[in-house]
């Protein structure tokens, strides 16, 4: 069996291939339930076909978790239940915008990451090799964005990153060439 990793980060572009990859690395986090964490919301139909086309890929092994908000909460309280797949990161930092400053629900997370006992997958996007926004509202999601995956890349033990359907693995553990 593979080693079970306690935090993973997935990140890529949009139609990346990230979220199929992270629903393939956590298949390798041991036995247990398969939790879904989802972060997005249906509110239009287009939405609602994305995430119907993500909960048919997955299948009927894993229990989806709705939490578009406290996404520290839902890790929390679902430690040790088996594997959790959070996807993604990007929507739930965009959730938390709409509403004011994210910076005390990040550290939140991480500290809530930090101490966990069962297997994380978080996706997020990367957003920060496009061109600079002209408007001071993309900027500054752009920014908390990336401050957001540096906190997790740092305190993640694997970190993948998604290019054109390909995995490259940014970040091994400890003791792994």
């Amino acid at each position: 069996m593979d080693k079970v990793f306690r935090i993973t980060l997935v990140t890529g572009g949009a139609r990346s291939g990230k979220s199929a990859l992270a629903e393939g690395l956590a298949g390798r986090g041991g036995p247990g339930a398969r939790i879904y964490i989802a972060t997005a919301e249906p509110e239009d139909e287009e939405m609602a076909r994305r995430i119907a086309l993500h909960r048919d890929r997955r299948g009927p092994d894993w229990h989806t978790v709705e939490a578009p908000r406290d996404l520290a909460g839902a890790l929390a309280a679902s430690d040790g239940q088996g594997v959790r797949l959070v996807d993604c990161l990007t929507l739930w930092l965009s959730n938390l915008m709409a509403e004011g400053d994210p910076t005390p629900q990040v550290h939140r997370l991480c500290e809530v990451l930090g101490a966990q006992h069962s297997p994380v997958v978080l996706v997020t996007n990367e957003l920060g090799l496009g061109i600079v926004p002209e408007n001071a509202l993309a900027r500054r999601f752009r920014d908390e964005h990336g401050w957001m995956n540096q906190a997790i890349a740092a305190i993640a033990d694997d970190v993948w990153m998604a290019v054109s359907g390909l995995p490259l693995r940014l970040k091994p553990t400890r003791g792994t060439p």
